[in-house]
C-alpha cells in the first residue's frame, strides 16, 4: 500500500464530519459544506488515480469537480427564496 491510498483514506475519514454538518446544519451553511466535501472528495479520487496508477481514473476526478460545482449552482437555484441570497 503506498502513500497515495493512505492519502485518499484519510481525505475519505475527514468527508464524514462534513456530512453530518451538513445533514444537521442551515441550508445555506450546509451548501457551504457541501461544496468542501465536494473538493475533499474530487482530492481523494485524485489520489486513488495516482494510488492504483491508472491515469485513466483521473477523469473521474475532473467529472466530479465539474459536477460539484453545477450541483452548488442547482441547490442555490432551488433553495433561492430560503435562502436570502
Amino acid at each position: 500500500m503506498n502513500i497515495f491510498l493512505w492519502v485518499a483514506t484519510v481525505l475519505v475519514l475527514f468527508e464524514l464530519p462534513l456530512l453530518l454538518f451538513a445533514s444537521t446544519a442551515p441550508r445555506i451553511d450546509a451548501l457551504a459544506s457541501l461544496q468542501a466535501s465536494g473538493a475533499i472528495f474530487t482530492l481523494a479520487l485524485l489520489a486513488l488515480a495516482q494510488g492504483f496508477h491508472r491515469s485513466a481514473y483521473t477523469i473521474l476526478a475532473v467529472v466530479a469537480a465539474v459536477l460539484t460545482f453545477a450541483g452548488g449552482m442547482v441547490y442555490v437555484r432551488f433553495f433561492e427564496r430560503e435562502l436570502d441570497v
